[in-house]
């Protein structure tokens, strides 16, 4: 929204300067609330006004330049955090010159596809939009001459390049340093970003936000040995208002008051366990850069995953022992059933015409597929992942066929398993969450949720852990028939079973 006059740009810079030391003023003048997009939003929630008076009483109060700002939040799902994060970061810029702001998140996905967007959605509903260039990666001063020095930045962060987070410093004027989705990112990390707060001259404010995923770590102490130094929520969706309340009820009822997964997504508590992340990141890049190996002694697997939707993918996986890497991933969008079926008698094919065991989801339209498949002959395994679970995982009971599934990839994983380096596989693996149900079962994280959380169908880690279905002896043991000889004159893997 943009001034018409110079009088008018006078009055507006007068109105935002007044907010320098009042965050929640700033956010109910600078947006149209009751119009247009706001048109049934009244303004900021009860929490969110609570955080945002808090700091501006603490600013108000003379807060010591040589003590930080610190706040920290924890909370359910769907409360408005990331909103709260960019009114935060438009506040900042906007009511002191040459103010640095520097925004991270627990992944470079959360902060292109979540934390960043929602800043630049709020950015163009802003009053005073005009006074800043934006771009997928910054927010930067019009300003003649500050375009270096006015600006916030989203910077992701990596364990092993520490620097960008330790040159943050800004004499004199404002910092701002936003964690979203905190209890992910490294304790390093942390540990550089603190060397911010060295800055005795500078107004310092470190805000961190997310769900409480973790139960160790710098998020988890800042609840804890340093709450002292912090000013902490943890917000309960549940006493939100304009939360879906009902959606709400059913993971309680469906994972139990005190599970894991109600704590973490509902309560804002830490978990019991050690992390609601299923598969942990270091696992997951450990068999990402792990050479393949494998006997010719171990049967040849492909695993099917039917994608339900148009944006998801159908993702045919072959694998043999702890390679998973050798043959890539075949991945399709927007084919229909019988399309599928093609492909996978071509994938077949291009492996000599016979596989050990044919993995297929059996679930929605994945029926389909394998009527289709036994029709040509071949002899797929339908995979109910909604079904009962055949057995535990090393003493640990699983609710249902697709978290055994899981759980016998992250042993697989764990014990050498090699993988691609796909960035989207990598997301998926890690992007799953996973809670205790009343029979203290583990129970996977829905996809319907976790495109909640922005993140997609976790189609490709799905049909690697189709792979782990059943236990299947070379030439189709364990009770399953092997897939019907389909004739081809080329066989990429003849090789490995020349000793067999």
């Amino acid at each position: 929204m943009s001034v018409e006059s110079p009088d008018d740009f006078d009055a507006l810079f007068r109105n935002i300067v007044a907010c320098r030391q009042d965050p929640l003023k700033f956010v109910l003048f600078a947006f149209p609330w009751g119009e247009g997009e706001l048109k049934d939003s009244p303004g900021p929630r009860d929490w969110q006004r609570d955080i945002l008076n808090q700091i501006g009483l603490r600013l108000k109060a003379g807060e010591s330049p040589a003590r930080a700002i610190r706040i920290a939040v924890a909370s359910g799902h769907g409360v408005g955090k990331s909103a709260l994060v960019a009114w935060l970061i438009l506040w900042a810029l906007s009511t002191r010159i040459d103010t640095k702001v520097v925004v991270t998140a627990n992944t470079g996905i959360q902060l292109a596809t979540k934390t960043w967007p929602e800043l630049l959605t709020w950015h163009r509903r802003s009053i005073n939009a005009d006074w800043w260039t934006a771009t997928a990666t910054a927010l930067a001063s019009v300003e003649p001459g500050h375009e270096r020095t006015w600006r916030a930045d989203a910077i992701p962060w990596s364990e092993t390049n520490t620097e960008a987070f330790a040159g943050l410093h800004n004499q004199h004027r404002r910092i701002l340093l936003v964690f979203d989705e905190a209890s992910a990112i490294d304790d390093r990390i942390w540990d550089v970003a603190e060397g911010a707060l060295t800055d005795e001259s500078a107004e310092i404010l470190w805000t961190v936000f997310g769900n409480y995923t973790r139960n160790t770590g710098r998020f988890h102490e800042t609840f804890g040995v340093q709450k002292h130094r912090w000013l902490t929520r943890q917000i309960d969706s549940r006493l939100v208002e304009g939360i879906n309340k009902t959606q709400i009820q059913e993971w309680v009822d469906d994972y139990g008051e005190d599970s894991d997964f109600v704590r973490v997504r509902v309560r804002g508590v830490a978990p019991r366990s050690g992390t609601t992340q299923f598969i942990s990141s270091e696992s997951i890049a450990q068999a990402s850069k792990r050479l393949p190996l494998y006997s010719p002694y171990e049967p040849l697997i492909v695993g099917v995953d039917v994608a339900r939707f148009g944006e998801d993918e159908s993702v045919i996986q072959v694998r043999r022992g702890r390679d998973a890497r050798t043959v890539p991933a075949v991945r399709f969008q927007g084919i229909d059933t019988m399309q599928l079926v093609g492909h996978i008698t071509s994938v077949i094919s291009s492996l000599g015409g016979r596989v050990d065991a044919l993995f297929v989801d059996e679930t929605g339209v994945g029926g389909g597929v394998i009527d289709r498949l036994r029709q040509l002959g071949l002899q797929p395994i339908g995979v109910n992942n909604g079904g009962s679970a055949d057995c535990p995982i090393d003493g640990v009971m699983v609710a249902n066929k697709g978290a055994e599934c899981w759980a016998r990839m992250r042993e697989w994983l764990n014990t050498g398993g090699s993988i691609a380096d796909d960035a989207d596989l990598t997301t998926q693996l890690e992007g799953r969450q996973y809670g205790f149900n009343a029979h203290n079962e583990i129970v996977l994280e829905s996809k319907k949720d976790m495109k909640k959380r922005g993140l997609a169908s976790p189609d490709r880690a799905d049909a690697l852990a189709l792979t782990m279905a059943y236990p299947v002896a070379l030439g189709g043991g364990s009770g399953f028939a092997s897939t019907a000889k389909l004739v081809h004159d080329y066989d990429p893997l003849e090789a490995l079973r020349s000793d067999a």
